[in-house]
């Protein structure tokens, strides 16, 4: 595979770069037209800054895909979270499209622009209003319980931070804490009041679960449709099963234990070096159509400001 450099970022030979891009932006696009123009209005801010380390990290397919898996098996753990997804969202029948939707909300929340991230969190937060329900063992929830809403932003960021320090590049405790101070901004406009700001406020409430955290057939079930769905185009769909194993492997020890996911969905030390190399190359290929890049245009700054920023220190 040919491959050309500019300016840090990685561009593909131009017939595979275009089919790339156009796959990642279909990935993005909404179902019946009604987007984000992640390039418009010019100038007007996100909710993070392009400095920030969210939009570092949110830029990186891989950590994507890994790092929200990883968020859906933690969410699943908590029975009246997994009961609100499980049962009374299309996740489980359509696990493609609702990951898609997850994935450019996730997109809308980091990279567009500010009036439109908090219009699409309000609609969020209207259908959640909606969600309430009974767990099999009779606890009553709403999805828009505050303690509920924090550990679901809890676990996004857990799952997100952990996959791009494992298989992008390390960040320092610093950076860590600013990926959750910058997380803030959203958590507040979804009612999530209480969400970490830190590393330490995290793996508090981290810790503070462990009695609310449980083993459920549900959570093999939705590994078994993660390893069945159509997920990843053409030949990338042979890796779905290793990311899905690499996802397992951010979580720490005692919920593996406590899930029952034992060494078969642990990671061999030579997949965890290629999945290393493959979130390296990830990070430094330019994809133009895609939000990290169109929001740089939108806020002035070149579409690969980004990846400059990467500079050297990618290197596994």
């Amino acid at each position: 595979m040919r491959l050309m450099r500019r300016h840090g970022p990685l561009l593909l030979w131009m017939p595979l770069q275009r089919r790339v891009e156009a796959i990642a932006s279909a990935y993005f696009a909404v179902p019946d037209g009604a987007g984000i123009d992640f390039s418009a209005p010019s100038g007007e801010p996100a909710l993070a800054a392009p400095d920030s380390v969210s939009w570092q990290v949110f830029k990186n397919p891989l950590a994507l895909f890994v790092g929200g898996i990883a968020a859906v098996l933690l969410e699943l753990a908590e029975p009246r979270v997994r009961t609100g997804v499980w049962h009374a969202t299309s996740f489980r029948k359509e696990p493609a499209r609702r990951l898609r939707s997850t994935g450019l909300a996730a997109m809308v929340t980091v990279y567009g622009p500010r009036s439109g991230a908090e219009g699409m969190i309000a609609a969020i937060n209207r259908r959640h209003a909606t969600i309430q329900g009974v767990t099999p063992d009779g606890i009553a929830f709403s999805a828009a319980q505050p303690e509920l809403l924090e550990w679901v932003h809890a676990t996004a960021c857990y799952g997100f931070l952990e996959a791009f320090h494992a298989y992008v590049r390390p960040l320092d405790a610093a950076q860590r804490d600013r990926f959750h101070a910058e997380g803030r901004a959203s958590a507040l406009l979804y009612g999530a009041v209480g969400a970490p700001a830190s590393q330490h406020q995290c793996a508090s409430m981290m810790q503070s679960m462990r009695g609310m955290l449980e083993p459920s057939p549900i959570i093999f079930e939705f590994l078994g449709v993660m390893q069945e769905a159509h997920l990843l185009p053409g030949p990338l769909r042979m890796a779905q099963g290793l990311l899905i194993r690499a996802a397992v492997e951010l979580l720490p020890a005692w919920v593996r234990e406590r899930l029952g996911l034992d060494r078969r969905w642990r990671l061999r030390p030579w997949e965890h070096r290629l999945l290393r190399h493959a979130g390296v190359f990830a990070d430094r290929l330019l994809l133009r159509n895609c939000p990290p890049a169109l929001a740089c245009c939108r806020m002035g700054l070149p579409e690969d400001y980004l990846y400059r920023q990467t500079g050297q220190t990618n290197q596994p």
